[in-house]
């Protein structure tokens, strides 16, 4: 499936989260296609990206990481469902991918905040803290790539290889 259709149902998935774990939850999905389309375009993506790509997957992987150790700890959960990005086969439009995943993780980021004060509970609230800075570092890297594809763009708009 293409990345902008992953995206999309992520965002939809996050939207229609009202229980706090069913945001952590997808949240883990977010870091998890970011480490997808990160990990895809280090392979297959244009060479100027390609460690920018595995920058942005690394980073995904550690949010992952993140979630993955509350669960462990009997602190949160995260999905029983295989993660959406599973399902990523190619990412035909590479900027709208990118600022997709870039409004995604802005939107995790924004409902982790709010799981994160509605909480009292110490074992939600740290993971979500390290979560919202996983996601605002998989978020830097997005922003990083979208830099690098319009440097290119521009050279080859002016001839420039």
């Amino acid at each position: 499936m293409d990345a902008v259709r992953l995206i999309a149902a992520g965002r939809h998935a996050l939207a229609r989260s009202g229980a706090a774990m069913d945001i952590v939850g997808e949240a883990w999905q977010a870091q998890a296609l970011a480490q997808g389309i990160g990990g895809w375009l280090a392979v297959t993506g244009p060479p100027e990206l390609r460690a920018e790509a595995r920058g942005l997957g690394e980073a995904g992987g550690r949010g992952c990481a993140v979630l993955d150790r509350a669960a462990a700890r009997g602190e949160g959960t995260v999905p029983d469902q295989p993660p959406r990005a599973a399902r990523l086969t190619e990412v035909a439009d590479l900027r709208q991918a990118l600022l997709g995943l870039q409004a995604l993780l802005g939107e995790v980021g924004i409902a982790l905040v709010g799981v994160a004060c509605a909480t009292e509970d110490d074992g939600l609230y740290w993971p979500c803290i390290e979560a919202i800075d996983a996601a605002d570092e998989s978020s830097d890297r997005v922003r990083a790539l979208l830099r690098r594809l319009a440097v290119r763009d521009r050279g080859s708009a002016s001839g420039v290889a």
